[in-house]
């Protein structure tokens, strides 16, 4: 999610649980997920945004180019103009063991908070492998402002 204020800013989500709940730099995502063979990764995405930050998505939606990350995971985006309160998200949760061998089940959100950022704070903020996403937007909204 984009929007139009002295600039573009994105939404960009900050991943829960104990494994970043003290990280900053590279950390932060567009809201995204895992989708199967039959699903139709738009209606994937929108999804997943509403799982992560509990916003219904919609809109004229710009496809980016995707991107493969280190591990090797394709990452499909889309770009859509709208406004939400960040500091409104509510996350879906998971479960696991923390801490480790303690056998003791927590439960966490998936994305802890969410942040506006300008397009050059974003990219300080942004796993390094989505920066190519924030680039190719820029640069789509720099040539439609002509």
């Amino acid at each position: 999610m984009y929007r139009k204020m002295n600039g573009a800013e994105v939404l960009l989500v900050h991943p829960g649980g104990p494994f970043f709940s003290k990280k900053d730099l590279g950390v932060w995502s567009v809201p995204k997920g895992e989708y199967t063979e039959t699903e139709d990764p738009l209606t994937a995405a929108i999804r997943e945004f509403e799982e992560e930050t509990g916003q219904h998505l919609e809109g004229n939606f710009i496809s980016l180019t995707p991107i493969k990350q280190k591990g090797g995971k394709l990452v499909r985006a889309w770009a859509v103009e709208g406004d939400i309160v960040a500091e409104r998200i509510v996350s879906n949760t998971f479960k696991m063991v923390w801490p480790p061998q303690s056998q003791k089940l927590q439960t966490f959100p998936e994305v802890d908070r969410a942040e506006w950022f300008d397009i050059e704070k974003a990219k300080e903020k942004i796993n390094q492998g989505q920066i190519p996403f924030l680039v190719e937007l820029n640069n789509i909204l720099n040539e439609n402002a002509i």
